[in-house]
């Protein structure tokens, strides 16, 4: 209590200097906001700050990154020239786990901050300032783009303050997904396109395929399915997949939630144990890669580049880099197609769900933050229609072009480009900067129709190489993810989900220990003998237990009771 309310008293002092060294004052902001612009998307409150040619620099933690962003990428320069702001960016290096923790102890912070899991001990110390009245006085396009959802933003029932805007996506519409599961096209062509709806029908699937064709072009063995467990991608591709083929639940991290509220560490659940088992059965007949546990996440992506690699069970942004590699050597048909795999005919792909809101990781002013004001209208700007076509789109007439009717689209050129140059957002700022800053949706339009993402309907199906248009001639179905069940056959959850979210100190240190002991013993479990199965998953819920897991399901069951209420 102690450490917030010093956080307020700084606030109060800051606040009250951005006021007077900021952009302009407060009825030069209303303004800004309220001027018209054209970038391409038609009448915009741009909301720029008020620019008049000074430069702020602001310090950003992105604890995200993973490689330096000097700021000096075109989009990046367009951003200064719009908010007058400059990023000094940083981010940790290497296996630097503690750095939050090192901040608060030395009290040295920087103006922006994207902490990620760690912002509830931000919270906690009282370094993140309520941008409630912030947002009231200079962020007209931060609630324009939250709308209904802004309350999502408030940190709980007892403590409603903003402390940061959500990094994920607000709303929108999927017209790509990578699944529950990815199957190699050229395995897909030999099956017939047959969609396979059972975990049995899938197994069968590979090892016809595989017996077929145990070597690839390079003379290697043929890998059925390989995963990435060896350090924290065990949770994308050993964890994740778990819940939602075993199931069918959306992702709320290592916990399911039931209609009640009440939370469960999912891999205590009967369901997602036999999908587990199965698991085992894939390592012992040889369809599971033996290094599955062992190799690297480099190595994992390396195999995907080989082509050898039949099915995974990951997610687009975490095995792109070897298909992008596959993509640029003309290997369309061993790149991968996303399917909505669950263990039975009754259970429903959640891929296409629309969770809600994602709150509790996001971007948040610290109480070091001289210029609160600038730093506000920046992140205002890019909530803007002007500011999510740049962040998004790049600069028109470099990046992207308007068509007859007033739409944005990209050349075949740009797209090739993106497609198969690694370092393209880096180089040429397009799609750098929308994350974690906030951002809308896929399939989200601007007042002239235009998608603020690149990919809308129309773009996705234009750009379908050879192998994506022939399964969608083979399904009859227009996109890709119109074999997965639809949106509308979901619910949108009360809460938002749980993965998200900025928890407690005390629940950190217990899911770490469960995690932990979730890893060891899940790898265990399927890499062990099936007649030993059994007996060693029983000893993984014993340990489970014992490690404060009740404890833990209770602090979240309360949080996310605790979310419901703010929006009802």
């Amino acid at each position: 209590m102690k450490a917030k309310k010093l956080g307020a008293l700084l606030l109060t002092a800051s606040l009250a200097a951005g006021m007077l060294t900021g952009c302009g004052g407060k009825d030069d902001a209303k303004d800004s906001a309220n001027t018209n612009t054209d970038a391409g998307t038609g009448t915009d409150d741009s909301g720029d700050g008020g620019n008049n040619g000074e430069v702020t620099e602001l310090t950003f933690y992105n604890a995200d990154l993973t490689e330096d962003d000097p700021w000096t990428d075109p989009v990046a320069q367009i951003l200064t020239e719009k908010t007058g702001v400059k990023l000094k960016v940083d981010h940790p290096v290497g296996e630097d786990k503690q750095r939050i923790s090192l901040m608060i102890a030395e009290q040295n912070f920087p103006d922006l901050i994207y902490a990620k899991g760690d912002a509830g001990s931000l919270i906690d110390a009282g370094v993140m300032i309520d941008m409630t009245e912030l947002i009231e006085e200079y962020g007209p396009n931060i609630k324009k783009m939250y709308g209904e959802e802004f309350d999502k933003l408030k940190y709980s029932a007892d403590d409603p303050a903003i402390y940061q805007l959500s990094s994920y996506q607000m709303g929108g519409t999927k017209f790509e997904d990578s699944g529950t599961a990815q199957v190699q096209f050229a395995v897909l062509k030999e099956n017939d396109y047959k969609i396979p709806e059972t975990l049995e029908e899938f197994e069968q699937m590979l090892k016809d395929y595989k017996e077929a064709h145990p070597t690839a072009e390079d003379g290697s063995e043929t890998i059925g399915l390989t995963l990435s467990a060896a350090d924290w991608h065990w949770m994308i591709t050993l964890g994740n997949p778990a819940g939602y083929i075993a199931e069918g639940a959306p992702d709320n991290g290592q916990w399911l939630i039931d209609e009640n509220y009440n939370a469960t560490y999912k891999f205590t659940s009967d369901k997602i144990r036999s999908y587990f088992k199965w698991l085992n059965k894939l390592y012992n007949e040889g369809l599971l890669d033996p290094e599955f546990a062992t190799q690297t996440h480099d190595d994992y992506i390396a195999k995907i580049a080989s082509g050898r690699v039949l099915a995974l069970f990951d997610t687009l942004w975490d095995y792109q880099d070897g298909e992008k590699i596959l993509k640029s050597d003309g290997k369309l048909d061993k790149t991968y197609c996303g399917l909505p795999l669950t263990a039975d005919k009754d259970t429903k792909a959640p891929s296409l769900m629309y969770q809600g809101l994602a709150t509790g990781q996001g971007v948040g002013i610290t109480t070091a933050c001289e210029d609160p004001v600038a730093a506000i209208k920046f992140l205002d700007y890019i909530c803007s229609d002007e500011g999510q076509v740049l962040v998004n789109w790049g600069i028109e007439g470099t990046n992207y072009e308007i068509d007859e009717n007033g739409h944005r689209y990209r050349t075949e050129e740009e797209i090739k480009k993106e497609s198969e140059d690694k370092n393209y957002k880096k180089t040429t700022g397009v799609g750098f900067h929308n994350y974690p800053f906030p951002n809308y949706g896929t399939g989200v339009t601007d007042s002239t129709g235009s998608t603020f993402s690149t990919d809308s309907k129309e773009s996705v199906i234009s750009e379908y190489n050879e192998e994506q248009q022939a399964a969608c001639k083979a399904w009859g179905v227009e996109l890709l993810v119109d074999i997965f069940p639809q949106p509308s056959e979901f619910e949108t959850p009360a809460f938002p989900p749980t993965w998200a979210y900025s928890m407690p100190t005390d629940f950190v240190e217990i899911s770490n220990k469960l995690d932990e002991i979730a890893q060891a013993s899940l790898i265990g479990c399927v890499i062990g003998s099936e007649a030993d199965f059994d007996s060693s998953y029983d000893k993984m819920i014993s340990d489970l237990e014992g490690s404060d897991m009740n404890d833990a399901a209770q602090i979240l069951t309360d949080m996310v009771k605790g979310k419901v209420a703010l929006t009802q």
